[in-house]
């Protein structure tokens, strides 16, 4: 009777590996871009993570000879507001926003390839300990950077589309 059930359950265990096999990811970039040059404004440690982002995005391209040459300017500011206070002035609750202009151009024609203005807002409340209050700040940060960052993808891929 073990020998069956062993049987039994090794049989969907390979039914489910082998459903697994066709895995191809959902959001993957391949837009033929490589960055050639870049400047950061403003907030440098903000722009330098959105930066990153874009570049292992494009790594990959660096040595594609089709891929087009851009440069990057990344400007990121970020605005922190008590949008909650209570009887006694103490704050509650805070706001982030995070405002990101970023123009590409053609590195060659110096042509604007794209020039969009991100702005996101997150709040978050202020917790017992500050270290947590700062815990939920840096993951507030870290969510708009994200949305950033991906909304620039799909505009990028969008103005390809259109080409």
């Amino acid at each position: 009777m073990k020998k069956i059930t062993y049987l039994i359950i090794s049989i969907i265990f390979l039914i489910f590996i082998n459903a697994c096999a066709g895995y191809k990811p959902i959001y993957t970039t391949n837009l033929q871009f490589k960055i050639v040059d870049y400047s950061i404004k403003s907030n440098k440690k903000l722009g330098r993570q959105i930066y990153y982002k874009l570049y292992n995005s494009f790594k990959s391209n660096q040595n594609n000879a089709e891929a087009q040459s851009v440069t990057i300017t990344i400007d990121t500011t970020k605005n922190k507001d008590a949008t909650v206070k209570d009887s006694t002035g103490k704050i509650l609750e805070y706001r982030i926003i995070l405002n990101s202009n970023i123009i590409i151009n053609d590195y060659l024609t110096n042509d604007e390839v794209l020039n969009q203005n991100f702005s996101y807002s997150s709040m978050y409340k202020v917790q017992d300990l500050h270290s947590e209050t700062i815990k939920l700040e840096n993951k507030s940060i870290k969510d708009l950077i994200n949305k950033t960052y991906q909304d620039l993808l799909i505009k990028m891929s969008h103005i390809i589309q259109t080409k």
